[in-house]
């Protein structure tokens, strides 16, 4: 086919522009295939990534045309953004592959901590990395929802990228269902306390600080009871203020007839971190969501204002995100017509 190279990749046959040079096939999940190739005008190497069974389902559609609307948005050097969005060849009715490319990272914050000697100038930098990302995220009105080592993209030389917005929604009421990986996720979310906000993100990335600092994730459930259990054992038992928040009877039925727990401390249990980092990490992990610190504070924070620049303030905000379109129930057909005119529209970034 002109103009397109036409090869097979772990038993399936992907079709991409002959700007683009496979280099090796870099995993598969539910989400998509995903390869290394190289941009032959550039000779930078990116990400691919072949959508799988795009049109299957209405909600199959709709997570595509989201996800690509999302990354589309992205403009930041600390969060994953679209570079090309295309399809093979083909008239609208044998429209059936989306392969989107992005940058293409070193490893996930997970193998990366695990792999290499992590300093606390390590940690201050890919911290204050994630928050400009966050707050450039938290400033389009969008709440990430997933946060956690793997999804956090790391290169050797420590420039951080925040990835996957497949959870990712914007800000507003009804936010009730739960999400986000168990380890992670906050204590609104584990007892159903009413409408989430962004604060939710930001008790994630508390757990990564404190992963960063200990090498162990902080709250390693196993079932989401058992989750409780490890939450409720290092933080005590909820505040009034805490538990009046609970809408769901049930959920504070279960929290007023638990078993007293104290507060364990933080300074006792990273006792070789540095005590700024241990204050960062509490305002972090603020039981009532309403006095958890935000991102754009805690880049301030004592424990990371000195990577603080003048510029960081304009270029950490972003444009409003429109998610009108998640109110829409449109058939695959329409979805379909919504991401063709997307690609059409879209203009490489390489």
């Amino acid at each position: 086919m002109e103009g397109f190279t036409r090869i097979q990749i772990n038993h399936s046959v992907w079709e991409f522009p002959d700007i683009y040079e496979f280099v090796k096939p870099l995993g598969a999940g539910s989400y998509g295939q995903v390869a290394k190739v190289r941009h032959l005008g550039s000779q930078n190497c990116v990400a691919m990534k072949k959508l799988v069974h795009p049109f299957e389902r209405e909600e199959d559609a709709k997570g595509a045309y989201r996800e690509i609307r999302l990354l589309k948005h992205m403009n930041h050097r600390n969060v994953i953004s679209l570079l090309d969005v295309f399809h093979p060849p083909l008239e609208m009715n044998d429209f059936r592959q989306v392969y989107l490319v992005t940058h293409l990272m070193d490893e996930d914050l997970h193998r990366y901590s695990r792999s290499n000697e992590i300093s606390e100038y390590h940690i201050k930098s890919i911290m204050y990395q994630i928050l400009r990302g966050l707050k450039y995220i938290h400033s389009a009105g969008v709440i990430h929802r997933d946060l956690k080592p793997s999804n956090i993209a790391v290169n050797q030389n420590t420039d951080v990228r925040i990835l996957d917005f497949g959870l990712a929604r914007l800000s507003g009421r009804n936010m009730t269902d739960p999400v986000g990986t168990l380890w992670y996720r906050s204590p609104e979310l584990l007892f159903v306390r009413g409408d989430y906000t962004k604060a939710i993100d930001m008790w994630s990335v508390g757990c990564i600080l404190a992963e960063l600092i200990s090498g162990r994730a902080l709250f390693p459930g196993d079932c989401y009871f058992n989750q409780m259990d490890c939450l409720l054992n290092i933080m005590g038992t909820p505040s009034e203020e805490f538990v009046n928040g609970i809408e769901v009877p049930r959920a504070r039925s279960f929290l007023l007839n638990y078993p007293y727990r104290e507060k364990r401390d933080f300074r006792q249990m990273f006792p070789d971190a540095n005590p700024q980092a241990v204050d960062l990490m509490q305002q972090m992990l603020e039981m009532v969501p309403e006095r958890r610190i935000t991102a754009s504070r805690a880049m301030k924070h004592p424990f990371l204002k000195d990577f603080i620049e003048p510029q960081h303030h304009d270029e950490d905000i972003a444009p409003a995100y429109d998610q009108n379109f998640e109110n829409m129930v449109l058939p695959v057909k329409c979805w379909k017509e919504l991401i063709f005119n997307e690609i059409a529209n879209f203009r490489i970034q390489i």
